[in-house]
Formats: C-alpha cells, structure tokens, sequence
C-alpha cells in the first residue's frame, strides 16, 4: 500500500492535555512525505486519533462510536446516575454501531505504521521513532480493549492484510479471550516502552498515558475473570466454528488469570503515582469551606491547565464543537432542548450529608419510612442540602441553586391543604411505581389540595399564593406531561457550561473531556489492591498495598469534601465495596460507571445488591430482569410558604430499564458471523 488517502480534519478532533494539534490536512499523500518528516507524522498521528473509540460528548452507549453529539447527555444508560427522556435512555446492552468495523479499519492504520515506519528510520532521531511506534502500539491497544469490553475474544489482527490474498489467509478467527486481554497487556506494555514520559507537542500520548489506560483495561480484564465464575452457571463458552473459548475464562484458569491482569492494573497504577507527574486538582480548594471545595470541582472541569488531566479530548469553537449544553442544561435555558442528564434519587444516596432512615435512604418524613409520618418542612428548598457533599454539588443541580447567576426554579407542585402534611402516598414499592400523582385524590377530588403542571407557559395551573398567583411548577417543572422538564428535581451540573455569557445552542459547546484524569489512577490502584489482598497475594514492588489504596480514597475524599476513612481499606468484601462506592461518586457521568457495572457483573438480577459498590436490597428497585430510579419532588406548601420533598419512583417519561446476563457481552455483528467461515457468534445468542 503506497499511496495512502488520508483525509483528516485536524481542526475538528485532537487530544492532549490542553491544547489542540494544529495541523493543516493533506488531500493525497504518500508514504514517502507522511513518514519522513515531523508534520507528515503529526497527520498521520492525529488520522488515527480522529477514529479513536474514546467516549466524550459525541458517544452515545445507545448509538454507539458514531462521533455524533446529538441528544447529548450522560449517565442515562441504566447505571442509576441519570435518567433522559428519550429511547436512547436505556440499559447498556448494545450499540446501534458495533465497534467492529471501524476498529478493524483503525487497526489497519496501527499495523500499517509499525510496518512501514521502519522504512525510514534514519529520518528521525531515534527517540523520535520510538515514540511514534509507541503511539501505535497504544492505539492498537486501545481499539482491542474496546473490542473485548464489547464481545470477549476477537480476532487479533496485528499485521496488514494486504490484498489481493490467497484464499483463506485474510480469514482470522475470534481469539480467546484471555489471548484477546493478553494482546492488550501487551500492547500497552511495548507502548509504555516507546513512548516518551512526556508528551512532545500536544496532541501525542506519552508513557503515564499509556500505563494510565494500561491499568483500567487490566482492571477490566481482571473483573471479568473473576465475577464472570459468579453468575449462575458461569459466563463463559466455546465458539461453533472453532471450538474456542471466545467469552469467559476456563474454570482452570479464571483464578490466575485475574490474579495477573489485577497485578498489571495495580503495578501500571502505582508507577503513574509515583512518576510525580499528575496531582488532584485544588487550585480553589479550602480546608473546612465547603463553598471553595465546591467551587473548586466545578472548575476542575473547566480548567483545560489542571494538573488532574492526563487525557483530554479538546474542542474549539467554531470549527469543533458539541452540544451537550444545548440538551442537558436547565429547562429555562432550552436551546432548543432540554433537561437530557437529570440526576437520581439512587445517586444521590451515594453521598454524605443527608438524614437517613434506617434502611439507608435519604429522609424525608419525620417517621423511620417515608410512608410514615408527616413531610419534614424547609424555608427553602436548598437547606434540604446544606450538609450535603460539595463533590455532589458540584455534579448536581440541587433545587433553588444557582446556576449562571440565575436560581434554578425546580418543583413539582404546590400543596394547598394544611399542615403538617402526611405522605403523598401509603405505598412507595416498586409495585406502585406507575401510579402517578395526578392520580391521587389530592389532585383529582374537590376541594382540589394538590397542583400540579401540564406544560410550561400559558398552560401551567395558576395557584392562589400569599395574596397572588403562582405557576404550580415554576420554571423548570417537572411538568407532569412533558418530558423534556426536570424529570427527578435534580439536573446535572457537570460539564455544563457555567459562563452566564455563553448561549447554548446546537454546536455551540466548546468544553474539553477529560478521557483520563487522576482520580481514575488513584482508585484503579485502590481496586487492584484490595481484589489482590482479598486473594492473599503480596504486593507486585513491595508497596504496601492497603496504604496505597488508603491514601488514594482519603486524597480524593478530602478534595470532595466527605469525611475521611475510619481506618484504612481493608482486605475484605466491605473493603472492595468501599472502593467501588468511591469509584461510582467520584467518576459519575464520566462514561466509567457503564463498563464498571459490567465488569463487576452486578447488572443481573441475582448480584443486583451489589450494584451501587455496597449492598442494598435489590427487591427495593427491581423486579427480576426489569429495574427503575427515583427522584426527589419538592413541593411548595401554600399554608406556610415552605417546601417538602417526596421520595418517589420517576414519574414523568418513566423509564424501566432491563438487563439480563446474555447482555454483559455483545452481539456480534451478524453480518461479520453469515459471510465468515471462522467468526463465530456468541455462544449464548
């Protein structure tokens, strides 16, 4: 293959830590000014990255790796962080695009340059050659670990199938999927070999990036060897055509093979620690002053300098944008939708700072359920969160905050009975979940107690208050018929855009997306340690293992604002589910939490307790294969001005979301499966 046509909008997608790689595009080029200079290797480079399966604001779990922004929100894809109005708001059991062809075209690309490059070796300094193979060997990395997340076993494909071929010899089968998690170690491996400790422009990998992405593939490879011999007849199965073992680990095998890739995740973690390189971000942060802690999260995000960023996918308006404010900022901010990444009642109890029942679950009735009692009363609806997390803050819109200098109008009625209040409801179980307000007879049976609203605009009820009228559901809603309001009372913060000048609209958003950041190094060092205490083995370089993953937890506890551990990570199940917890706080709406609940095999019924990184009685939110999220509803009481909040299942769009163990693998494409003697589908569909 001399001649290559290679089209690449460098403009429009480049990753560094916090600048673009501004290369202007070839038309035609060949091998012969591509790979004997600097700036043909920097087009050659950036083609690659520019097809990349990283995850930002253009992935979408229910579409797939189609580089699309539209609709634009995260969490939604049944992980419990957020709910959206849309079909593409459902469990991750598929992609309309599987990542098959498009990874082979980008493993073309990768093979092409590690066997091409060589050719012209003399032209570079040698620190120079090595550095871009080492950027192949990390895309190649990167594209099948991408691959087995999705499907298990694939066919490795690490030379270029040049055509026209012998028959028979461009046919490779599907891998093992130990053959396939190995070729990923490996990859990684000669990647953090090559590679420079330092990026050399921005725009290029570099060793700790390597070894970053290195242990959270590790870490993934070890969980499915583990908890894959924890579902009901263990996961795992030959292919029909030949005979390999194309999902799941031998009952041989599975132990060793976790305890490895569990080793690999905690050694490339730990080295990144200590190379020094990268620090948690606390340019605003205070001691004991929430407001900066809170403050300082929301900026971290923004701040394209953070010393937190190891990888960072970089957008630049106008030639390079997304759209994620103009479908997941606030109701009054619509441009032209709205209200896409709305937060759950479920992820809110992951965090401190809030009254509890005796079951775990936030208060709000001065009983031990929220059947129980009368709604406890607050002046506005933000001293309900006084005590809450600052992290959590700076992820979430809570009700009456601010956002862009503007109060966050957000209520889901208003209540014109006496007080005290006595709950809504005599039954929050699931079983009751489609049984909606409108229903009650507050709100259907004269005298009319209960106000609630249709539609924003002339269409809201109006309510008799303190010598006036107000719209029943305010600004934001939720307004009972319309989806595109604020579905849980809660919005995302996350991400958004804070500047009060900036317009949202359609291809309008310019921030970056933090693919990798140092919190995710912190805690896949803190996994990998307590999975290897909890097998009794010793650490990997004689640190000390449970002191690592101590100090990581405290590090980013302190920075969130949340209390400390009492005592260190221990090497027990409660150990690993306090690291999990941490991991589903601190990388929430970050695209993690999808593939973590994957790997821990906690989507199915049978190990739904421990779905949350902690135990929780299944039975709470689920039924079987079939599950749903609550939201938090505050409500104004006309008698006394004050607000109370009613727990209850989403009740605007509701959404119920399955999973079942066949879908902690994808399908394989069929197409690929009728035309190919040796590809094999999964053996379980």
């Amino acid at each position: 293959m001399k001649i290559r046509n290679i089209l690449v909008l460098i403009s429009l997608v480049y990753f560094s830590g916090c600048t673009d790689l501004d290369v202007p595009p070839p038309n035609v080029i060949g091998d012969e000014t591509l790979m004997t200079s600097e700036s043909g290797m920097d087009v050659y480079i950036a083609g690659m990255y520019s097809k990349m399966p990283f995850e930002d604001f253009k992935y979408m779990a229910q579409w797939g790796v189609e580089y699309n922004s539209w609709l634009g929100a995260l969490g939604i894809e049944g992980t419990g962080e957020a709910l959206n109005r849309d079909g593409i708001s459902s469990a991750f059991t598929g992609e309309r695009t599987p990542y098959w062809g498009h990874a082979l075209s980008l493993l073309r690309e990768a093979n092409y340059l590690l066997e091409k490059l060589p050719e012209y070796k003399s032209v570079f300094p040698e620190v120079t050659f090595n550095h871009y193979l080492g950027e192949a060997y990390f895309v190649r990395a990167t594209v099948f670990s991408a691959m087995a997340r999705r499907f298990g076993g694939v066919p490795l494909v690490t030379s270029v199938l040049r055509y026209p071929a012998e028959e028979g010899s461009l046919e490779i089968p599907r891998a093992s999927e130990e053959e396939t998690w190995d070729q990923v170690l490996a990859d990684y491996d000669r990647a953090a070999e090559l590679l420079q400790p330092s990026s050399p422009k921005s725009g290029y990998s570099n060793k700790y990036v390597a070894l970053s992405f290195k242990s959270e593939a590790m870490l993934y490879a070890g969980s499915v060897a583990k908890y894959n011999e924890t579902v009901p007849g263990r996961l795992t199965g030959m292919g029909l055509k030949t005979g390999v073992r194309v999902i799941g680990f031998s009952e041989e095998s599975a132990q060793s093979a976790s305890i490895r890739y569990f080793r690999e995740a905690y050694l490339a973690a730990n080295e990144v620690i200590a190379s020094g390189q990268y620090s948690l971000y606390r340019r605003r942060w205070a001691a004991n002053d929430p407001e900066a802690q809170y403050q300082n999260m929301v900026d971290m995000f923004s701040d394209p300098t953070s010393p937190e960023n190891i990888y960072v996918k970089q957008y630049d308006f106008p030639v390079a944008t997304h759209g994620y404010d103009a479908y997941s900022a606030p109701f009054i901010f619509k441009a032209p939708l709205a209200s896409g990444t709305c937060p759950t009642l479920d992820f809110l109890e992951l965090f401190e700072g809030f009254d509890r029942y005796p079951d775990g679950t936030i208060k709000v009735t001065d009983g031990s359920t929220n059947t129980e009692g009368n709604y406890l009363m607050y002046d506005t609806p933000m001293d309900f969160f006084k005590g809450a997390e600052p992290r959590l803050r700076a992820y979430v819109i809570f009700p009456g905050d601010d956002f862009k200098n503007t109060e966050i109008e957000i209520r889901a009625g208003v209540y014109t009975g006496s007080e005290p209040i006595r709950p809504l409801f005599n039954d929050y179980s699931y079983a009751t979940a489609e049984t909606r307000y409108q229903q009650l007879p507050a709100y259907t049976q004269t005298p009319k107690r209960l106000f609630l609203s249709a539609r924003e605009g002339g269409s809201q009820e109006l309510v008799p208050f303190q010598g006036g009228q107000i719209t029943a559901a305010g600004a934001n809603g939720p307004f009972f018929n319309n989806g595109e309001s604020c579905l849980t009372g809660l919005y995302g913060r996350k991400w958004l855009n804070p500047d009060p000048a900036f317009e949202a609209g359609e291809g309008r958003s310019a921030q970056h997306f933090i693919l990798m950041r140092y919190a995710d190094v912190l805690l896949n060092a803190a996994e990998a340690a307590v999975e290897l205490a909890l097998a009794g083995e010793s650490s990997p370089d004689g640190s000390d293992m449970l002191q690592v993953a101590t100090s990581g937890i405290n590090e980013i506890r302190e920075r969130a604002g949340a209390t400390l551990l009492n005592g260190g990570v221990s090497p027990s199940i409660e150990g690993r589910n306090t690291v999990r917890k941490e991991r589903r706080k601190e990388l929430a709406l970050e695209h993690k939490t999808k593939w973590d609940l994957r790997r821990w095999r906690v989507q199915h019924y049978e190990e739904r307790d421990g779905f949350w990184g902690e135990q929780r009685d299944k039975e709470d939110f689920s039924m079987n294969s079939r599950y749903r999220f609550r939201g938090l509803y505050p409500f104004l009481s006309a008698e006394s001005g004050k607000y109370f909040f009613d727990a209850r299942f989403q009740w605007v769009s509701l959404k119920t979301f399955e999973y079942n163990i066949i879908d902690y693998y994808f399908a394989i494409p069929g197409g690929e499966v009728s035309k190919s003697p040796v590809i094999d589908q999964q053996p379980n569909r």
